[in-house]
């Protein structure tokens, strides 16, 4: 079993050092169904490793010069704050309702992982504009009260803030990312610490794995294609959401017909959505009708 954790781990690291998140989107799980932590120990110790694990992937991006300091610290500073008040929040609510919402953000994270961008994004990409403070200030508390609450670092969510509305390339919003991550992972585990004790064994065993994929993920950021592992990663969270769902909601719900019912229309609406989409991009477009005596002029 111990095998099993230190690979899982090194895949953490390995996820923050590529694509700036993905971190805590794993760890809470492993934590909570391989380890046997309760749900908010996991949490208290899953900023821990994140924090610690994010850090240690920043050192190649910055020696890069793929990270954007200024940004980076605004945004992280608002997330601080942010990851604080979630973490003292968590101490009123029940682990099964924070794992519940932990589930239902890993599957909003892989629908936007698996959304192809649009041709505005690009273009506001393109542009390179300072994201404004404005805007850091709202997402930055909103990105850290996630944070703090369900224990995600939030890379998912600070990597497309920096990059379609802050205008960040990709590679540096990335490094980036890291940056916030840091910050407000400690934040939210300052905010957890007043009523949750870490198992430090575990916290250690499982950072030293996933500090050293981080550093694996880092020299690889840029060798793969972006777009096939965010694709790939975003199926898995898919899996790993839909698990961690139906250990909560309990095997009553997934045995009631309306649910299958509900969950069949669901599907038949998106498969319909999707081949109406794809006859409409693939129809021939009407030939024009010119006149014959325009045509001669």
């Amino acid at each position: 079993m111990t095998a099993l954790i230190v690979a899982v781990s090194l895949l953490i690291g390995v996820s923050l050092g590529i694509l700036g998140g993905g971190g805590s989107i794993l760890t809470v799980p492993i934590l909570v169904y391989l380890v046997g932590q309760d749900t908010k120990e996991a949490i208290a110790t899953s900023l821990f490793v994140v924090g610690v694990t994010s850090l240690a992937a920043l050192l190649p991006h910055a020696r890069a010069h793929r990270v954007r300091w200024r940004t980076g610290l605004l945004f992280g500073a608002f997330s601080m704050a942010g990851a604080y008040g979630g973490g003292r929040l968590a101490d009123y609510i029940p682990g099964a309702v924070l794992l519940v919402a932990f589930a239902l953000m890993m599957l909003a994270t892989a629908a936007a992982m698996l959304r192809k961008p649009r041709d505005g994004a690009r273009k506001v990409r393109i542009a390179h504009r300072d994201l404004p403070l404005k805007h850091i200030a709202v997402e930055g508390l909103v990105v850290g009260a996630v944070t703090g609450l369900v224990g995600s670092g939030g890379g998912f969510l600070v990597v497309p803030a920096l990059a379609i509305l802050g205008g960040l390339p990709m590679g540096i919003a990335v490094g980036t990312s890291l940056l916030v991550i840091a910050m407000k992972s400690f934040a939210g585990l300052a905010g957890h610490l007043s009523g949750v004790t870490i198992d430090w064994g575990v916290a250690l065993t499982v950072t030293v794995a996933a500090v050293a994929g981080s550093l694996i993920g880092a020299r690889l950021a840029g060798r793969i294609p972006q777009e096939a592992l965010r694709k790939a990663f975003g199926w898995f969270v898919v899996g790993m959401g839909v698990f961690v769902l139906a250990q909560q909601v309990g095997p009553v719900l997934w045995t009631h017909p309306v649910t299958w019912a509900v969950l069949g229309a669901a599907t038949g609406a998106a498969v319909a959505a999707r081949f109406w989409r794809r006859s409409r991009a693939t129809r021939p477009q009407p030939v024009p009708h010119i006149r014959p005596d325009v045509a001669s002029k």
